[in-house]
């Protein structure tokens, strides 16, 4: 069994049941939830809300990176979030476990200031290398999640990897390798191979399908696929529908490729549709517990 642990909360024991990561963007543009939590008391609401419904990790993010999403300043992030983990940290103690979603270390620093967790970066520290630093420095766990280029571009022109999972692997061990080169411990890291960040939809379809190939690293491994649209396409082919499935429509379709993903070897789930997924997880986490 593993562990994540942290400096001022209990440590979460990874193995017996799969972790559920909420999602709360704290943006006016993602492409599922986006306005929705930009006042901080609705924010709070909500994840009083993920609380109730059994969430481990609230995931809080203040820039959209969907594909040619256009990035904001470390200000304006800051500006978004900040106030959301410290009403957070100040009306749920240590009951809740937060982590920032961005990667810019500036961010990063200042929210683990105001009561932080963990660091959830795109890129690990690929997009800003002194990423490094607040990591070795605050001694949180850091989710290293593979994107190919930037959220702007890393959909543009043609999606090549010599071998997506051998190369996603590569760049997970590179990540990790810097990160202790700073004073990082190799135990804080988390991996996510970025499912939707620069990749195809059989890509996708065979990092899922191959995901226990990253266990070979020896690292908690979080995936996300909620109401992706990868999912969309994949229903507008099979359902024979005139566009892509839109993502209020991809619920079904985000749990399937979630149960694979847990078979494969998920140690965690992000998702937007957190009582579902506990509920579905329940079911596959006593099958996969039987003996």
């Amino acid at each position: 069994m593993s562990y994540i642990s942290f400096v001022s909360r209990p440590a979460l024991a990874l193995g017996k049941r799969t972790f559920v990561v909420g999602t709360l963007n704290v943006t006016p543009d993602s492409f599922y939830d986006g306005g929705k939590y930009l006042d901080t008391d609705k924010a709070i609401a909500r994840i009083d809300e993920l609380l109730k419904q059994g969430v481990d990790i609230v995931d809080i993010g203040g820039e959209s990176t969907r594909p040619g999403s256009v990035p904001v300043s470390a200000e304006e992030e800051s500006a978004r979030v900040i106030p959301v983990i410290k009403a957070a940290r100040e009306k749920f103690g240590s009951v809740s476990v937060i982590s920032i979603d961005t990667y810019k270390s500036a961010v990063a620093a200042e929210a683990l200031k105001a009561g932080a967790d963990i660091i959830n970066s795109l890129g690990g520290v690929s997009l800003d290398p002194a990423m490094a630093d607040a990591v070795a420095e605050s001694g949180c766990p850091i989710v290293i999640y593979h994107i190919r280029g930037n959220p702007r571009t890393m959909q543009e022109g043609a999606i090549v990897y010599e071998d997506v999972i051998a190369d996603i692997k590569k760049f997970f061990e590179e990540q990790v390798a810097l990160l202790v080169k700073h004073g990082a411990k190799k135990e804080q890291c988390i991996l996510d191979p970025g499912i939707g960040f620069g990749k195809t939809v059989e890509q996708n379809l065979e990092i899922i399908r191959r995901l226990a190939e990253f266990k070979t690293l020896g690292l908690p491994i979080m995936i996300g696929v909620s109401r992706k649209s990868h999912l969309g396409m994949i229903l507008k082919d099979a359902l024979h529908l005139s566009e892509p499935a839109p993502p209020e429509e991809r619920l079904e379709a985000s749990l399937a490729e979630t149960a694979v993903a847990v078979l494969n070897g998920a140690d965690m789930v992000r998702t937007h549709d957190v009582w579902e997924t506990r509920k579905f997880l329940a079911v596959i986490d006593a099958m996969r517990n039987v003996r």
